[in-house]
Parts: C-alpha cells; structure tokens; sequence
C-alpha cells in the first residue's frame, strides 16, 4: 500500500510539474510507433479525369511516387472536377503520402487523398486536402482542410481548425507535408505530420460509404483554363506491427 501511494504521488506531482501535455504526447509517439509503412505499389494505380475538366490532367509515374497536373473547376458545390489517381479498395485502410509541392492556378488550388464512393462527378466522398500555402482562406488560417460530400450530387462542407486565428494549428510546411487518411469502418480520420512518423489528428467525420471505394490522390486547380501541378511521393498504407 505504501508503494502504491508513493507511485500515485509521484504520478500527480509530475502532472502539476509538466502538464498533462506530456503524458498525451507520449501516447502519441507510442501510437506512431506502432504502425508499419508499407509501400503501395505504383502499378497498381489506375488514372481518370472526373467531371469533364477542359484541360485534361497527366500523371507522370517516377519510383517513388507521381507528379500530377490537373485544370478543373474545383472539389466543391455539387458536383467536381479534378484529376484522379486511385485503386478499388473494399475494406478498412490508413493511406499516406508526403506532399513534395504543390503549385497553384488559384489561391484554392488543392491536393490531398480521397476516398471516392464512385467516378461521378457529384458522388459522395471524403477528401482530406491540402493547399499550396497558410494564407487565411474562409474560416481557415492553416494549409490543411477536411471535406466531405454526405448527399449524392448535394453541397460539400468542410471542418475547419478550431481557430482561425494566430498561428495555424495545421500548417503546410512544403515539402515536408505529410497527408494520412484512415478509414475504421465508417469513420475517416484526417491526420497531419511534418515527418510522416508523429501524427496529429486533424479530424474524424463518419459518413456511411460503401465497403468497396476508389482510394487515391485527388488534384484541382480551381481553375478551368489554368493547370495545377502537384508532386506527391512515399505513398504508402500504415499496418500495424
């Protein structure tokens, strides 16, 4: 009994000193720490242009990821376009890829990873983004945006960071922009890194899509007469050890 008291003394005499803080940043190494990267192989990826965008996108295959220009409208209203590069995936999954760069044709110019219910332009999805820089942009003041089209061929919405002022909680910091979504079965969760081994998590959103989904890599320029061009590498599914 007296050692149990000494340890709980300790323990609450280290949380006035430090702060919780501590002890959530722990838990969240230790969970960075478990999980595997495993490369998704490039080969595998299949390429579409969604919504009729007229500039039509390319995607150039190197060894360790892609670079990709894209024209469109936008990721956004009711219905898309944009360039796509995806695999049919059915299950569960926790995707992730660093962002090298991204060059704009609009201050709303976007890249990120999607998980598409379909190859319609106004199907429902998840689309975890990023744009090319921190400039404050409608309630976000960071580089990072969750968004989400819960209603076939209805208004996407977004979540945006807590606050939309000072410094961004969610930060492009090119070309260390790391980008993950997971899926556990419908709930995705956005998370943000400047390593791609420490994770923050931007959000979770559930939204009942099909266990069978287009994953991938989703770029606009937001610009229909304007191409964007993005270079996205280490592309790869977590695993856990």
């Amino acid at each position: 009994m007296i050692k149990k008291n000494i340890i709980h003394s300790i323990v609450i005499l280290l949380l006035v000193i430090t702060g919780p803080g501590v002890f959530a940043q722990a838990n969240q190494k230790s969970a960075s720490n478990s999980l595997k990267s495993k490369p998704i192989p490039l080969a595998s990826f299949k390429h579409s242009d969604i919504g009729n965008p007229s500039i039509k996108g390319t995607v150039k295959v190197l060894n360790n990821g892609f670079d990709m220009t894209a024209s469109g409208a936008d990721i956004w209203g009711v219905k898309d376009e944009f360039n796509f590069i995806y695999v049919d995936r059915t299950g569960d999954f926790d995707i992730v890829s660093r962002i090298e760069s991204l060059t704009a044709a609009n201050m709303y110019t976007k890249a990120g990873i999607m998980a598409r219910e379909n190859l319609t332009p106004g199907c429902r999805h998840i689309y975890f983004q990023v744009f090319s820089d921190n400039n404050a942009r409608n309630k976000n003041n960071g580089g990072y945006e969750f968004q989400y089209r819960q209603v076939k061929d209805s208004l996407m919405k977004a979540i945006y960071p807590k606050s939309s002022e000072g410094a961004p909680e969610f930060p492009v910091a090119y070309p260390n922009t790391w980008i993950r979504l997971q899926r556990v079965k419908n709930e995705f969760t956005g998370y943000y890194s400047t390593d791609g081994k420490t994770w923050k998590a931007y959000t979770t959103y559930t939204i009942e899509l099909p266990s069978k989904i287009y994953l991938g890599l989703a770029l606009t320029s937001h610009n229909p007469s304007h191409m964007a061009s993005a270079k996205f590498r280490n592309i790869a599914e977590f695993k856990q050890k």
